[in-house]
């Protein structure tokens, strides 16, 4: 694994996909239980929703920005939740994916990489970050894709704080962009 993804993976556009903050998208293999629950008709292989790792044990609620984790001798960090684009909707060949993949915020995550090595199959914690944000109370749009007034970015930290605008700024040109293609 390097420092932008893991060897012989890449994202598709790169405008709104990869870099060093989203050079790894992990997603809960707890969430794909719901995911067959709501569309029974979908077959839900692992890697259904573009991960490069489905985690267990690993959940949005629990999971903090800035928290380290190892797996193998590569160490990740939280950096932020995912937003995703109209390509959701083309995936599932649903106009409301997008819509439900947010209201249910099983969104899973993006870590950077703050040491290249071998992945591994085992998820260690190295360090929690606090205070911090968690990951399931980043301000996610609504369905009509405006903000989330209701909830608030408790982070004091000035890193972490810096970190949280940086998401919040990604996600709305993600939400910008995504809106422009429906008109």
């Amino acid at each position: 694994m390097n420092a932008l993804n893991i060897e012989g993976d890449g994202q598709a556009d790169l405008s709104v996909h990869g870099g060093p903050s989203k050079a790894i998208y992990a997603y809960p293999s707890e969430h794909y239980e719901f995911w067959r629950q709501k569309l029974p008709q979908v077959k839900f292989p692992w890697g259904s929703f573009g991960e490069n790792l489905t985690t267990e044990g690993l959940l949005e609620n629990t999971l903090h920005i800035g928290d380290r984790l190892c797996v193998g001798s590569v160490e990740l960090v939280v950096t932020e939740p995912r937003l995703p684009c109209y390509k959701l909707n083309a995936k599932f060949q649903r106009e409301d994916m997008v819509k439900w993949f947010l209201r249910s915020r099983h969104t899973g995550f993006y870590f950077s990489v703050a040491r290249e090595g071998d992945i591994g199959t085992e998820l260690g914690e190295i360090a929690k970050a606090h205070p911090a944000v968690i990951i399931g109370s980043y301000p996610f749009m609504d369905e009509k894709f405006g903000p989330n007034t209701n909830v608030v970015i408790r982070a004091r930290d000035p890193a972490q704080l810096a970190a949280a605008k940086a998401a919040v700024e990604a996600m709305l040109l993600t939400v910008q962009a995504t809106v422009g293609r429906r008109r």
